[in-house]
């Protein structure tokens, strides 16, 4: 028991110490560089965030070797949609920007006010989740500038629950990503992610890094428009992701 803790401690830290140091040793000059000279700092910004945490999780494969990962490729070749995934653990937002390079998705308000890092979600043009006070005109211009982004191959992704979920059931959906998708006329992909809470539990600080385990990641649905300018009302598209989530927990 003592040295699986002991296992637990060690990767917790290693992970730590590369959100702290390997950051400021590896890359924080090259998002200084991004923002004095790119030739679009948004799309630069994100790159960096993907491949910062393109790094994080091939050391977690490493050191948390009991954990398996099945990942379908499909997900990275993603392009101009809006994504819907299920949320278990705090490490689903950080997989999915791994995953892709041009991404936009919604962070609760208060990280924006935290040094550095609020500094870094707006430079990647991130939304807000609350658009009150002083972040209605950081989360008009991500919207009114949403429907070019997605036509110039990025994505929108979001955990349509808005918290994690602590049984692995799907709970109520926020419609705000789908009326977005409809607005925009873009396809919709519905993610199911898996066991990633198995790893990063909710609630607890350390990794858990001592039972054997299998993380995937999947596309369960993909809802297209019909044509053109023409794409399901929003209590279509939810009723879309729910069904596709239900027919998954059978």
């Amino acid at each position: 028991m003592r040295n699986g803790l002991l296992s637990d401690f060690v990767v917790t830290i290693i992970c730590w110490v590369w959100f702290t140091l390997g950051f400021i040793l590896f890359f924080s000059w090259r998002y200084v560089a991004a923002v004095l000279f790119a030739h679009e700092t948004e799309s630069s910004i994100q790159r960096l965030n993907s491949r910062f945490y393109q790094v994080l999780f091939r050391i977690i494969r490493v050191t948390a070797p009991n954990h398996t990962w099945e990942i379908d490729e499909q997900v990275a070749a993603i392009r101009s949609a809006v994504i819907v995934c299920n949320h278990l653990s705090y490490l689903d937002p950080l997989l999915l920007i791994a995953l892709l390079e041009r991404h936009r998705t919604i962070v609760k308000t208060r990280f924006f006010t935290m040094p550095i890092f609020g500094w870094v979600l707006k430079k990647a043009g991130y939304l807000p989740a609350s658009g009150k006070g002083q972040f209605a005109g950081m989360m008009i211009d991500q919207l009114e500038s949403m429907k070019s982004f997605l036509q110039r191959g990025g994505n929108l992704f979001i955990f349509p629950e808005g918290t994690r979920s602590r049984d692995g059931k799907i709970g109520n959906l926020n419609r705000g990503a789908l009326k977005i998708a409809r607005l925009c006329n873009a396809p919709v992909y519905v993610l199911q992610l898996a066991n990633t809470d198995k790893l990063f539990t909710p609630g607890k600080f350390l990794f858990n890094t001592r039972i054997t385990n299998t993380i995937s990641l999947k596309i369960i649905d993909c809802i297209q428009p019909t044509h053109p300018d023409n794409m399901p009302s929003t209590a279509i598209l939810e009723q879309r992701v729910l069904k596709a989530y239900r027919k998954q927990q059978k």
